[in-house]
Formats: structure tokens, C-alpha cells, sequence
């Protein structure tokens, strides 16, 4: 069974699986070019109006071309999900997933922000059809790149400036500032 949920940005929704999809992380393909190492998003974009696949634990961030409606768009997407599941074949082939934060020497301050952004963030991201991941730290300012539903929604930038950085600057000592990359 796949259901949909909505996602703060429009052009981007949320098909939910009852099968987990990825162990660990997330992985976002913004072109089909940059899928060749997922089976199942090459799938999504053989339709014409997919733009960008994103894939987390049990769940794919479709988003569609401005121009399809989601009425038109839902139920060939589900059926190439459920067809693709049914397969038994990985999300993502021969590709192991980078453990997050592999440093060797990190900082407590860097250690502090991972830590905020893997349990406080990064689920409530999750929740709606996306993620955030961890770039940088340097002078005060924190840099996370958004994936899925929150790359270029409408929303992200409320949510980086007044949610993460509000949490982020209130809890981690040295922090100033979030931006996007």
C-alpha cells in the first residue's frame, strides 16, 4: 500500500511506503541524470512530468513538472512505485551510503550542531518529504544543504531561518547564522 501526504512546497509530494526503502540516510536526484544509481527513481523519471525523485527511510519526494496536475500525476506514480517494490530490487544499486560526519577531528561545537540537526530536525524535515543535511561550520554560520520537498519550496527559507537557526543559535554557543547551499 502507498498513500500520499502533502508537503509545504506545492510542486512536491510525499509517497508513503509500508516498506522500508533505505536503512540510512537519504538520497536526492535532482535530474535523471544524476539517477543512474537508483533503479527505482530512473523508473519515476521515465514519466515526463517528474522532475526530482527523493529517497528516505520508508518513503519517495516526487516533484512534478509545474505544468502536470496531481490529480493526472498520483496514479501512474504510485503504480510505478508499487510495480518497482514488487521487484525485490535496492532503491539504490552497488552505492553504500556515507556515514554522516565521518571527521576525525570535529569540533564540540560541530559535534553539538549534528547532533541538534539528527534529532530535532531532521525527523520533523522528514515529516514533511525531505531533509537536511549538514555542510559546514565556520566563522558563526552553519551551512546545510535542504534535499527533496525542501529544495525550493516555498516554506524552506521560514524553516531554515526561523526554526533551525532559532534552535541552533539558542543551544549552540558560537552560532550566528544558517544559510542554504
Amino acid at each position: 500500500m502507498i498513500y500520499t501526504e502533502i508537503t509545504p512546497n506545492p510542486a512536491t509530494l510525499k509517497f508513503v511506503t509500508q516498506k522500508i526503502l533505505m536503512a540510512k540516510g537519504s538520497v536526492d536526484f535532482a535530474t535523471p541524470e544524476s539517477a543512474t544509481t537508483s533503479p527505482l527513481a530512473r523508473v519515476l523519471f521515465d514519466l515526463v512530468f517528474v522532475k526530482g525523485v527523493f529517497v528516505s527511510a520508508n518513503f519517495v519526494s516526487v516533484t512534478k513538472d509545474p505544468d502536470a496536475t496531481w490529480e493526472t500525476a498520483i496514479p501512474p506514480i504510485k503504480k510505478a512505485i508499487a510495480a518497482f517494490l514488487e521487484t525485490g530490487k535496492p532503491v539504490v544499486d552497488g552505492m553504500e551510503m556515507e556515514a554522516e560526519g565521518t571527521v576525525l577531528e570535529e569540533s564540540e561545537t560541530v559535534r553539538r550542531i549534528k547532533q541538534l540537526l539528527e534529532d530535532n530536525i531532521r525527523p520533523a524535515v522528514a515529516m514533511d518529504g525531505g531533509d537536511v543535511i549538514f555542510e559546514s561550520f565556520e566563522d558563526g554560520v552553519v551551512r546545510l544543504r535542504m534535499q527533496g520537498a525542501c529544495s525550493g519550496c516555498p516554506s524552506s527559507t521560514m524553516t531554515l531561518k526561523m526554526g533551525i537557526e532559532g534552535l541552533l543559535t539558542r543551544m549552540v554557543p558560537g552560532v550566528k547564522e544558517v544559510v542554504s547551499v
